[in-house]
């Protein structure tokens, strides 16, 4: 039985094995071989990000029916992602790069303390001994940081 097999894709026959033909574009400087590994290893993280966005961020729940407002709504959501990227990588550090925002609302949104005016400055009173004290005043330190660095 000689049946030639049809691919959705493009392949190519060498010798008695089909390979599927691919192509990477990129704007990288990395030699070829580099970017293939790199392009190899990232496999799935666009899929990770999308998710973030849509359960995370309610990118998956958009708030009407009208094109302009759901536009707003995603610009929106887009950039609550950066800055949550941003804030992980550049504040927090460390094993809080990978989570998500459900871990750092737990950990560190949701701590119960008050906030109020002492001597025109705004305080913020936490409850001691909470293990996500040391990582708050961590992250103020690498704000200020980096404020005064930029």
């Amino acid at each position: 039985m000689d049946e030639q097999l049809s691919f959705p894709f493009q392949t190519m026959d060498w010798g008695a094995v089909k390979y599927k033909v691919t192509g990477v574009v990129t704007n990288r400087d990395f030699p070829g071989e580099e970017v293939i590994r790199w392009y190899r290893e990232r496999c799935g993280k666009s899929e990770e990000a999308h998710s973030i966005m849509k359960e995370d961020l309610a990118g998956g729940k958009l708030p009407s029916g009208l094109f302009g407002a759901n536009a707003a709504w995603w610009q929106i959501m887009i950039l609550a992602f950066n800055l949550n990227v941003a804030m992980k990588r550049l504040v927090l550090g460390g094993s809080w790069v990978k989570r998500r925002m459900k871990a750092i609302r737990f950990w560190l949104i949701n701590v119960p303390g008050r906030v109020f005016k002492h001597a025109r400055s705004l305080v913020v009173r936490l409850v001691g001994g909470h293990p996500s004290n040391e990582i708050l005043l961590e992250a103020r330190r690498r704000m200020v940081t980096i404020w005064k660095s930029g």
